[in-house]
């Protein structure tokens, strides 16, 4: 059997039928902020709790990343469709995302944003090169509710354009 493309037969009608919660994940280096959108965020384990948060490469959060010791990841309301927007429209690379919204330094230093539905801290634990994302084993450590409702799911922001183009 040989891997199947993107959009290939064998996947295909499972992956159109997903409807993945949508996150904003958050980095510092120590002398930056960065944000995106993501779909590829799991629980990936019980006991210890464990996330698997999947950073698209071409992404300026990708950059950040890899020198932050955690990551912010904020579970985004069913009423955050401009949250989506502005955290997946446009570029890091470009624009100063976290001029738009409020947030604040969490207790282990990550960009933590005000406006979500929940929030943890993730201590990294490990990445990975997953193909066209990086992951991250990441291990919370602080966290809480936000003040929105539900969560913003993918059908919801299907039309969300990427500040980047797919890596090719």
């Amino acid at each position: 059997m040989t891997p199947d493309a993107a959009g290939g037969a064998p996947t295909a009608a499972l992956v159109a039928r997903l409807d993945y919660p949508m996150y904003v994940v958050t980095a510092s280096d120590g002398s930056s902020e960065s944000g995106c959108l993501a779909g590829f965020v799991t629980q990936c384990s019980i006991d210890p709790v464990r996330f698997l948060v999947c950073i698209s490469v071409v992404n300026h959060t990708a950059r950040v990343a890899p020198q932050a010791s955690v990551l912010g990841v904020h579970l985004l309301g069913s009423d955050q469709h401009e949250m989506a927007v502005l955290f997946g429209e446009l570029s890091g690379d470009v624009t100063d995302k976290f001029a738009a919204v409020q947030w604040h330094r969490g207790a282990s230093g990550a960009p933590v944003l005000d406006d979500c539905a929940a929030w943890f801290e993730g201590q990294v634990l490990g990445s990975y090169d997953l193909g066209d994302h990086s992951g991250y084993l990441v291990a919370p450590v602080a966290g809480g509710p936000g003040p929105h409702p539900g969560q913003l799911s993918y059908s919801a922001v299907r039309d969300v354009q990427p500040g980047h183009a797919a890596r090719s």
